[in-house]
């Protein structure tokens, strides 16, 4: 295979190659030494240009082109001219197996371009969760990434980009390829009504997606949730209650059990024989704020006094049986959007815990609404216990950098598209799995879809692309289902 460029120097980190004068790498390009035991994966993080021109005759060779007087005899331009790389070693492949890197490659080893041949010990799990098509620069192989959903799901993924970068048609994408199958269940809380419409024509959609709306289009069901599957701990950390609020809702909620919120909100202002909770007087004033905020929260297209009674059941019982359920709240206040959330959530954290086994995971966008530093909910707690469950978030957000240090560090798998917000991308790399320290600048250049995945089960921090979502289904159409598995 053709030699783009070959290693002149460096160190273990920061290895130095010079480009062949008729290639071009690019950032986040992978190359590949090959090695008497195998190969060396390694990846661009830097380019500069280098001559062997003192400055000052550069300057002048410069300006003698520049007046159109040829300064080609002395220059030798692809010869004292040239452009120097920096790459860093990420795999060794050896046996079938990568290994991390622990010793260079030969001194003027001449590198090719990686190709697809050069992958085949990437793994296809039995359960997979498509991540994309590897990308070597802009360049798009054929190999796509199918990671562990049996250990990356349950661990947390954060997909983190800047606005238009493609979160959501990556998100498209991943969701369709798990429609294939029932392994895991995930739970869509859609704040812009869009999942459903893109995933409803997959050919298991009738098996596998259920989907949830206060208006529902055909094929949906009317989302409504009854009264008395409302309960005090699914407003923790959702809604902004004072304590004395929050005491007031568990004193009705021990007093009076699943009518407790009948019992509020069928309250007329100044009855006075609703002060008194068993032996425990409530102060007016909190009663009535109490009241006005349930009602703001429990919006009436949603939370019914009568009917909605099987709503959250049924939902929990099609995560149990691996189905992909998506809530349309693009119509709901923030508030009530995270309370349907929270219920939804408790009772799925709830069955995991009971019957810890089978794969969950619940998507939410605009994660740091709900994980913030100093909140508690079952959210955050997901994040932090939901691992030992089998249950997980999928978090989706422009602001990395808003969500607490330790919640990050518990996302062991992170993909991460373009971000140009310096802070951000610190966030990102200071907790990634993988060390990407020299990898901001390919970050920040990164074009809609392309992507880097960090991930405690990846032996490096992967380029890939995710197609665009219209191009992956109108292929997948033309490829049988149990062929898309390896794909």
């Amino acid at each position: 295979m053709e030699i783009v460029s070959q290693i002149v120097g460096g160190q273990h980190a920061e290895i130095a190659i010079r480009q062949k004068s008729d290639q071009t790498l690019e950032l986040g390009e992978l190359l590949v030494a090959d090695e008497s035991d195998g190969l060396i994966i390694l990846q661009v993080f830097d380019l500069s240009y280098a001559s062997q021109m003192q400055p000052e005759a550069l300057e002048w060779a410069s300006g003698l082109q520049l007046e159109n007087v040829s300064s080609e005899a002395f220059m030798e331009a692809h010869l004292r001219n040239y452009i120097i790389a920096k790459v860093k070693a990420v795999a060794h492949v050896k046996d079938g197996k990568a290994r991390t890197p622990k010793s260079l490659p030969r001194f003027f080893s001449g590198l090719r371009k990686l190709q697809d041949g050069d992958l085949a010990f990437l793994e296809n799990p039995q359960k997979p969760l498509f991540a994309g098509k590897i990308r070597s620069g802009s360049r798009v192989l054929e190999k796509s990434i199918m990671l562990n959903a049996a250990e990356v799901l349950p661990t947390h993924v954060l997909v983190a980009a800047g606005t238009g970068k493609g979160k959501s048609n990556g998100m498209y994408c991943i969701l369709w390829r798990l429609l294939d199958s029932d392994f895991a269940g995930v739970l869509v809380l859609d704040p812009h009504n869009e999942y459903y419409a893109k995933l409803k024509n997959h050919p298991n959609a009738a098996q596998n997606l259920v989907a949830y709306s206060p208006n529902p289009d055909r094929g949906a069901l009317t989302m409504a949730i009854h009264y008395e599957s409302v309960k005090p701990w699914h407003f923790s950390g959702i809604v902004p209650f004072t304590d004395a609020q929050n005491d007031a809702c568990w004193m009705y909620f021990k007093e009076f059990k699943n009518r407790w919120l009948y019992e509020i909100l069928a309250r007329e202002p100044g009855d006075k024989t609703k002060e008194w909770i068993g032996n425990k007087r409530l102060h007016e004033g909190t009663l009535a704020v109490l009241q006005r905020r349930l009602e703001l929260s429990l919006d009436a297209s949603i939370f019914k006094p009568e009917g909605g009674k099987n709503t959250v059941n049924d939902i929990a019982d099609a995560l149990d049986a691996g189905k992909k359920v998506v809530v349309d709240t693009s119509r709901l206040a923030s508030n009530t959007e995270l309370l349907i959330g929270s219920i939804l959530a408790h009772e799925a954290f709830e069955r995991s815990r009971r019957a810890p086994g089978r794969i969950k995971s619940i998507l939410i966008e605009e994660a740091p609404r709900v994980l913030r530093e100093g909140e508690s909910n079952v959210f955050s707690s997901i994040a932090r216990e939901g691992r030992k469950f089998g249950i997980g978030l999928i978090a989706i957000t422009q602001l990395a950098s808003m969500i607490p240090r330790e919640v990050l560090a518990n996302m062991n798998t992170k993909i991460i598209l373009g971000n140009e917000m310096r802070q951000e991308r610190e966030a990102l790399i200071a907790s990634a799995a993988q060390d990407l320290t020299d990898d901001s600048k390919a970050i920040a250049g990164l074009d809609k879809g392309e992507a880097v995945i960090s991930s405690v089960y990846t032996k490096f921090a992967i380029p890939v692309q995710f197609p665009k979502f219209e191009d992956l289904v109108a292929a997948d159409q033309k490829v049988p289902v149990a062929a898309k598995r390896f794909a």
